[in-house]
């Protein structure tokens, strides 16, 4: 405002200047109190201006000293805000970097200095403690935020994971529900609720959020998708063993959709076909194996087709499983069900040319055990037994450790469905809960008579590499892998090697 007053003035300074340069100065008369002024207008009109220029100087002098208290509390309130500033971006960075003693000093300095944003001292104080371990200062932190409105759903967040770490699961749900509730459309809102109602066995809960989160686009349709097809399955696994009739009656529901959801789900194509066959309906469940079968090849698929009838030949059961193979003939399980049911069918000489597709593929338990079986048929016994030697070394395969000793595919505990479902989320693979276990499968070797014939193809698989078994005919008991068959009672006691020759 005084550069403007200055400006407005100087303009008519010069103004008047140039009227009494023309000649034209004019006459100026004041009369006040007795006195008597005559002068030029020009001057009249000049100290008119220098004395207004005083006057307003002389004002402005005034409100700067006025005002001088208020400027220096300003100047306070400003050294005083960008030093809170400072300690809350030193604290938020110590806190990050887990040096929690610092985030305190800064927390406790941050609390002294700034006074308009009180919600970033308490988070402050909050992230603060944790970071110094100290999880009872934390949850205090968290429950004060509780009481604004702002401040809510980062309150429940940090309770949810102190609950979590103190391992109090129901708390953790109760958080997580309520941060949902809050904010439908946060993220991690949505996958801390999923969570919860997957650990609590909920999945009629967990289907309901997925369902809001594909509506609110925080998940992609695909996902979304998998994600129900594994709850749905969940659900009905859990249901399949009620004695209710309306129970199974879901479980049936919830497979079959599942099962036509996503047919490469191995889970949920082996149950829809396990219920519909114990509802009778048997071409419904080869089906829905058929389908499951040319999605992705699973040992449980074929071994669930195999079991659909029990009133065949073991001809027609090989030629059924052929057909089941037929279907995704290029498959590595494909190869190995044309080897299972020349086995079946009694064709030594049909599965010693199917195994041959097998050699590229690396030696795994399973296979070696197949091999094992096609040499036995064959009547190489000794062949056999260098192969279930071999088989103690060689690695379980992930897939049939899905299958448990009695045969029932993805027995799986309420935790296991819950870590199935969300993996199979995320990805589209299943895990193998009972691979990471290590326990044990269904059986992958072959039981051989305890007689022991020396023999050249024996013999010439030693020399060839293969763990040759030099003893008294019996196998040693610590060279039978997990899985294998007990010895028959009466059965002569097993060593692991008998004598070594000497050396020459």
């Amino acid at each position: 405002m005084i550069r403007t007053t200055l400006v407005v003035l100087l303009v008519v300074a010069l103004a008047v200047v140039a009227l009494a340069l023309r000649g034209e100065p004019g006459i100026a008369d004041l009369t006040w109190l007795g006195w008597n002024v005559r002068t030029t207008a020009a001057a009249a009109v000049l100290l008119i201006l220098l004395f207004s220029l005083a006057a307003t100087i002389f004002w402005r002098a005034l409100v700067w000293i006025v005002e001088a208290p208020r400027r220096a509390a300003r100047a306070r309130a400003e050294v005083r805000r960008r030093q809170g500033a400072d300690a809350l971006t030193r604290g938020f960075l110590s806190a990050a970097g887990g040096d929690g003693a610092e985030a305190r000093r800064q927390a406790q300095r941050a609390a002294g200095l700034v006074d308009d944003t009180p919600a970033l001292v308490r988070l402050l104080s909050a992230q603060a403690a944790e970071a110094a371990g100290d999880a009872v200062a934390a949850r205090a932190a968290y429950s004060a935020m509780l009481g604004f409105a702002e401040m809510r759903l980062v309150a429940h967040r940090g309770l949810m994971q102190a609950a979590i770490a103190e391992g109090d699961h129901a708390e953790a749900r109760r958080h997580a529900d309520a941060a949902y509730a809050l904010a439908r459309t946060a993220p991690w809102a949505w996958r801390a609720a999923l969570e919860a109602k997957l650990a609590g066995g909920d999945w009629a809960a967990a289907l309901e959020l997925m369902k809001g989160a594909l509506e609110r686009k925080i998940v992609s349709p695909l996902v979304a998708e998998r994600a129900r097809a594994a709850l749905l399955t969940a659900s009905a696994a859990g249901l399949e063993g009620a004695g209710d009739e309306r129970a199974r009656q879901t479980a049936l529901e919830n497979a079959q959709t599942a099962a036509r959801l996503r047919p490469d789900f191995a889970p949920a194509a082996v149950t829809a076909a396990r219920l519909l066959a114990a509802d009778g309906r048997l071409a419904r469940a080869a089906q829905v194996i058929e389908a499951g079968w040319k999605a992705s090849p699973h040992p449980a698929l074929w071994l669930a087709y195999r079991d659909l009838r029990t009133d065949e030949t073991p001809r027609s059961r090989a030629a059924r499983l052929a057909s089941l193979a037929a279907f995704n003939p290029e498959t590595r399980e494909a190869r190995i069900l044309m080897v299972e049911q020349a086995l079946i069918a009694g064709d030594a000489l049909g599965a010693r040319t199917a195994i041959a597709a097998l050699e590229s593929e690396p030696l795994t338990r399973r296979l070696a055990g197949l091999r094992a079986r096609t040499a036995s048929a064959l009547g190489e016994r000794d062949e056999a037994r260098a192969w279930i030697a071999r088989a103690a070394d060689a690695p379980q395969e992930p897939d049939w450790s899905d299958i448990d000793p009695d045969g029932q595919a993805f027995a799986y505990a309420a935790d296991d469905w819950a870590r199935l479902a969300a993996a199979y989320a995320e990805t589209g693979e299943l895990i193998h809960p009972r691979f990471e276990r290590r326990e044990r499968s269904i059986s992958d070797l072959p039981e051989l008579p305890a007689a022991y014939a020396e023999s050249s193809p024996f013999i010439g698989a030693a020399e060839a590499g293969r763990p040759p078994i030099i003893d008294d005919g019996d196998f040693g008991e610590d060279l039978l892998p997990a899985g294998a068959p007990e010895p028959l009672p009466g059965a002569r006691p097993r060593r692991a090697f008998g004598p070594r020759a000497k050396p020459h």
